[in-house]
């Protein structure tokens, strides 16, 4: 009876979690302060002559066998609450009405609870033929799931992909963070070699450093999200979390913490010339121009979630114009660099400057690569 109160007890905070985490993120600041994604310092070359015509560029892509018809996919958000699960059915129906694809949150509360299965399963109910990402946490395939476990997880949204989301920054400021990684990589690699889906590791918004993945291509993953630092701040949405408790010590760690990782760009420039994986470009991606900066680097998919957290509470139709803006968008700076397909923006001529420029010389990243491609 003991042990039923404590799982009961346990499943009741990460439901309470993800409530919060929701509300915070609708109603407070948690954007990157004084660090910056790195977009900015990423310049495509105009093509007066272009000698294209917009209406036949062709924004779709193959990735991780299966098509896209733009090169966007919605990462995972959340899961295990009932305004979870009208978050999720909204980005279901758009996704699967625009031929992208979109992860769920971690599926952590519905292994433990059952009844919450159906706040994740909707999607595939919503996108029946989208391209769908389950989601564990690493500190649970270490910790708790079996294999047999994390298929559960896969076969609850019939998803095609199961993405680990790395996050010891969260972990470490949340006050029931679980900060145990030792051995995730060798249960990473057990994983990829057990389930019969493609495993995508990804970083929540700090970042992945190119010797972290080089070990995740040798542990057998298929795809890399880098979800760098200049987006949403993880460590400041749990200092938010703190301040609702009086948690003084949470609240100077987060505040602390807030701008920690390796911003965007960065990170996708060290991973694209790192490994010869697809990489998914998240963290801060918020406009067409970001997504067409992102693949012009070598990413085969732009990635966003929060600004779709508040169009999605709205309606599915919300969501389908936030996303075919952002796609529109892309479209039309494909158009002015002259690039009539996504393999052809991986090859345009790109300037990376400024503060990006400085760290990945720093570190021994090649960009005369990027800027004297042909036209």
């Amino acid at each position: 009876m003991g042990q039923e109160s404590n799982v009961n007890n346990e499943t009741d905070q990460i439901e309470e979690r993800k409530t919060e985490h929701i509300r915070v993120c609708l109603e407070e600041d948690v954007g990157a302060k004084n660090i910056t994604t790195g977009f900015e310092d990423v310049h495509l070359i105009h093509r007066a002559l272009p000698e294209i015509n917009r209406d036949d560029i062709n924004l779709s892509t193959e990735v991780f066998g299966h098509k896209f018809s733009a090169p966007v996919i919605v990462t995972g958000i959340t899961g295990g609450t009932k305004q979870a699960s009208k978050i999720n059915a909204a980005i279901a129906q758009a996704v699967e009405e625009l031929g992208l694809g979109m992860g769920v949150g971690s599926q952590r509360a519905a292994l433990q609870n059952p009844e919450l299965e159906c706040t994740y399963s909707v999607v595939r109910k919503m996108a029946p033929t989208a391209f769908l990402v389950a989601n564990i946490g690493a500190p649970q395939i270490v910790r708790e799931y079996s294999l047999e476990q994390v298929r559960r997880a896969v076969d609850m949204i019939e998803a095609d992909a199961l993405a680990i989301h790395l996050n010891p920054l969260q972990e470490a400021v949340q006050p029931e963070g679980e900060t145990g990684y030792a051995g995730i990589l060798r249960r990473i690699s057990e994983l990829t070699d057990g389930l019969d889906v493609p495993v995508i590791v990804k970083e929540t918004g700090a970042g992945i450093s190119a010797e972290d993945a080089k070990r995740l291509e040798a542990a057998g993953v298929a795809g890399i999200d880098v979800a760098g630092a200049g987006g949403t701040s993880w460590a400041a949405v749990e200092y938010f979390r703190a301040k609702l408790r009086s948690d003084g010590f949470g609240q100077e760690l987060g505040k602390h913490l807030w701008d920690w990782g390796i911003p965007t760009v960065v990170t996708l420039v060290e991973v694209v010339q790192s490994v010869s994986i697809p990489v998914i470009a998240s963290g801060g991606i918020r406009s067409g121009s970001d997504v067409a900066k992102a693949l012009a680097l070598g990413a085969k998919l732009g990635g966003l979630a929060l600004p779709l957290l508040s169009p999605a509470l709205q309606s599915s139709g919300e969501v389908k114009k936030a996303l075919s803006s952002l796609i529109r968008e892309l479209k039309t700076v494909m158009f002015l660099v002259g690039a009539r397909s996504t393999e052809r923006l991986n090859s345009v001529p790109v300037v990376v400057t400024g503060k990006t420029a400085e760290w990945l010389l720093s570190r021994g990243f090649s960009l005369d690569r990027y800027a004297q491609r042909g036209g």
